[in-house]
């Protein structure tokens, strides 16, 4: 595809990079041991193609949580003594089964869907939630709340993902504009009324990460807030080859390695914040964070193309705004509490689709 041939510019990409986990886990072990509140989250590319490796990790590194994002093709090869120690798997399924095997392939959501199914059988009690990467092709409305309620399997968690600037190559061939003006903002702001209703109806805060997280900062969090995934100040990524970056989709991106694990520590490591404009001068950055470094970085898409895409989050934030004075009557009333906002924070959800 065009997309792999881009042309990186002044960024001095490393393209020799293992394509597995090569490096002593005795490193990361003692890297993990530093940080008291060590997270170990799997990610890809997809993590259970090299199963072994996952289990060592797990045998050896004192983590508080293990996390895994993946496409759940292959959850049933993990043994159920593993998959359960997870304190969330993320699994990626778009939608409906049509939807999902139009982005991903023939009979991928069968697949996973049923992996699902035998591992809850298996005894896995911890989230699982569904991350959804949206697009042209996705009615937002239709496909979270399908997957809230339908016949085949229920999330109880979901978080979506916009696949917008991540490649330069892409933009003058899709119909982002549109899509994102006619169909995501209005499709986000009947999602934020329809969560608000089960509130009112059910007493109930379904986890909708990206509302779930703007409404915790609203409600109870008033500070300013950095890099909503946590990318490059709290959550840092490993490479293969056991180098340290800001973000795992900065891999290879020399200027920001920040130390290897062999001889680094988690607590003191640099931090890669936000500077770039229109994100640095934006009047909504305490509540977006910036949402995304790599974007913020490489300038993947041009200026008028990203306004776009500020645009869906500007849609997203106000939606949640205008059903905050509902969302504290509902509190004050007692039919929800200002806890059932609260969530573990740098999950794998980065919020700010």
């Amino acid at each position: 595809m065009d997309d792999f041939d881009e042309d990186f510019g002044d960024f001095e990409l490393d393209y020799s990079l293992p394509r597995k986990a090569d490096y002593d886990v005795r490193y990361l072990a003692e890297f993990c041991k530093k940080d008291p509140d060590c997270v170990v989250t799997f990610y890809g590319g997809e993590p259970l193609l090299n199963i072994d490796m996952l289990k060592q990790i797990m045998d050896q590194v004192p983590a508080r949580h293990f996390m895994i994002q993946t496409n759940g093709q292959l959850l049933d090869r993990l043994p159920a003594e593993y998959v359960n120690r997870f304190h969330t798997i993320l699994v990626s399924v778009d939608g409906e089964e049509a939807l999902t095997d139009y982005y991903r392939g023939e009979d991928t959501f069968r697949k996973a869907i049923n992996n699902l199914k035998l591992i809850k059988q298996n005894g896995f009690s911890g989230e699982l939630i569904a991350r959804v990467t949206a697009m042209e092709q996705t009615d937002i409305y239709k496909q979270i709340t399908w997957l809230l309620n339908n016949d085949e399997f229920s999330f109880s968690s979901v978080h979506w993902q916009l696949n917008a600037g991540f490649w330069g190559n892409d933009y003058p061939r899709r119909d982002f504009k549109r899509w994102s003006q006619k169909s995501y903002i209005p499709g986000v702001e009947r999602l934020v009324r329809f969560w608000v209703d089960q509130m009112q109806q059910n007493g109930r805060v379904l986890r909708l990460y990206p509302l779930l997280g703007i409404a915790n900062s609203l409600l109870l969090d008033k500070q300013p807030s950095l890099m909503r995934c946590g990318s490059g100040w709290i959550n840092y990524a490993i490479q293969t080859d056991g180098y340290i970056i800001p973000c795992p989709t900065m891999w290879g991106m020399k200027q920001y390695y920040l130390g290897h694990i062999a001889n680094s520590n988690p607590l003191t490591l640099d931090k890669v914040l936000v500077q770039n404009a229109p994100c640095k001068d934006c009047d909504i950055l305490g509540l977006c964070g910036g949402r995304c470094l790599y974007a913020n970085i490489t300038k993947r898409w041009n200026d008028e193309a990203y306004a776009e895409v500020c645009l869906t989050v500007k849609g997203l934030i106000n939606a949640v705004e205008t059903e905050l004075p509902r969302i504290k009557h509902l509190i004050t009333e007692g039919k929800i509490r200002l806890s059932d906002f609260e969530y573990l924070k740098y999950n794998g959800c980065e919020i700010i689709p």
